[in-house]
């Protein structure tokens, strides 16, 4: 199996809507994101990386605010309210879910 950002932004445009799942394993499921001016999701039930494939900005997770762009990672355990602010217009970034809902806790 292989995602490339470009195939993977190729078919989130076709599918129109800020998110796709791309790929799904056991509790695994990769994501495109690209959310359009205003990120607006909401905490999520498993534990996420994010990969951000292009762009850059703010990242808001819980009470830590933190500048990203191309090539970081960014993990959020369950249940945290997150979100990217102040990001550029090519901002994209793949979505990894994992493990049971409520995290894997420490």
């Amino acid at each position: 199996m292989k995602l490339s950002p470009k195939e993977a932004i190729k078919a989130l445009a076709a599918h129109k809507g800020p998110f796709k799942t791309l790929f799904g394993h056991g509790t695994l499921s990769i994501e495109i994101y690209k959310p359009q001016k205003v990120d607006l999701q909401q905490p999520h039930e498993q534990d996420e990386v994010y990969m951000v494939i292009s762009g850059s900005g703010e990242f808001l997770n819980g009470d830590e605010r933190t500048n990203f762009g191309p090539g970081d990672v960014l993990f959020v355990p369950a249940g945290v309210v997150h979100r990217f602010e102040n990001f550029t217009d090519d901002f994209a970034t793949w979505v990894l879910f994992y493990g049971p809902k409520g995290g894997e806790k420490a």
